[in-house]
């Protein structure tokens, strides 16, 4: 029960006035979910006892300037500890923290409840992408941003979704409650995606949750919230809800694909099978690093095109890319990308831009190199 008339009419009129708030874009959105539909109405609530006690505190304080200015004669009383002036300047304040504290305890439960959960999936914060990994269902993938480059430097029109695009969206079902696990592999990050919300840091070394349970099919877009990097603003995050008849059958596709690819790492892979699949590799997972063409950005990331060292010494070339290099930006991807995608990447970086070694690194060495 309401604690309060002042928290049940502020609550009316919040309602009444929050399509147009939104329709400004000045407010937070309602959301797809029943949780922000219920944190918004807390949050509306709360801004009209606030604007209340703006206007009765003003309009007091006002009033008293202009009804006993000095200029009219009026002379200031003098008195104090007035019991009843005490007792009511401490109860009416207290009514209405109450009020506010009540509503808010039962939706911050809500929030932090994340039992019952029918899908697990993890999400992983990198510079500067995610992964998310459904736990249970041996299916796992990178989300990278995808707006191109030409777009980024101005040599392109700007699409509607400008640094909003990634090349795998994560892909969840409506009316099942997903329980999300939340850290990172290098610095804190932040999920966020305010229709749902959700926002929660992404942390080395611990694992936070949270949830949700979505309501209306479609795409939504959120960004990491937390100053990660140079490429902060470059780390996008696009969900996509599908029935969930639809997304049992792309479960089930995507773990097909996965069986597939551990199967792939058993064969012998031509040249330019390895440099087709390295070139998308690269692009998604490298380039936002060492860039589209290699020429690096120093001193945190060398140039790979024309790297002589690099190019000289295959075996180091694997082992940097599988394993990282300790005290750099470089991290270790054996976690990250499977046999045949460290195989394809490695491959293609040793033959792009004119380096052309001709070196094919198979999958085979790759899982070598992964049991050492």
């Amino acid at each position: 029960m309401r604690m309060s008339f002042v928290w049940m009419a502020s609550g009316l009129v919040g309602s009444a006035a929050a399509p147009a708030a939104l329709a400004s874009g000045w407010n937070m959105p309602v959301g797809v979910t029943d949780l922000s539909a219920e944190i918004h109405s807390l949050h509306m609530t709360i801004f009209w006892i606030c604007v209340i006690i703006g206007l009765v505190v003003f309009g007091v304080m006002f009033y008293s300037l202009f009804k006993y200015r000095r200029s009219r004669g009026a002379k200031a009383a003098h008195f104090h500890e007035n019991t009843t002036v005490e007792v009511i300047w401490t109860a009416v304040p207290l009514l209405i923290l109450i009020g506010m504290a009540v509503p808010a305890t039962a939706t911050l439960k809500k929030m932090y409840d994340t039992s019952d959960a029918e899908l697990d999936v993890m999400i992983i914060g990198q510079q500067w992408r995610w992964r998310y990994e459904y736990l249970g269902e041996d299916v796992a993938f990178n989300s990278s941003m995808s707006t191109p480059r030409a777009q980024i430097r101005g040599e392109e029109p700007r699409g509607e979704h400008y640094l909003l695009e990634v090349d795998n969206p994560l892909v969840l079902p409506i009316n099942r409650k997903v329980r999300f696990l939340m850290t990172s592999d290098d610095v804190i990050h932040s999920w966020w995606v305010p229709d749902f919300a959700v926002k929660q840091d992404t942390i080395p070394g611990f694992i936070n949750e949270n949830w949700v349970r979505i309501n209306e099919p479609g795409i939504y877009r959120g960004q990491c919230a937390e100053l990660c990097g140079m490429d902060h603003g470059f780390m996008p995050i696009v969900v996509h809800a599908m029935e969930e008849e639809e997304f049992d059958a792309w479960l089930v596709e995507r773990r097909e694909e996965a069986e597939q690819e551990a199967m792939g790492a058993d064969r012998e892979w031509a040249l330019e099978e390895l440099m087709e699949r390295g070139e998308m590799v690269y692009a998604s997972i490298c380039a936002s690093c060492h860039q589209p063409e290699g020429q690096g950005a120093a001193p945190a990331f060398p140039a790979l095109a024309g790297n002589q060292p690099m190019l000289d010494d295959p075996a180091w070339h694997l082992d940097t890319v599988v394993n990282g290099v300790s005290g750099t930006a470089m991290p270790a991807f054996r976690s990250t990308l499977n046999p045949v995608e460290l195989a394809a990447v490695v491959t293609w970086t040793r033959n792009a831009w004119g380096n052309d070694t001709g070196d094919a690194v198979q999958p085979s060495a790759v899982v070598e190199k992964l049991a050492q």
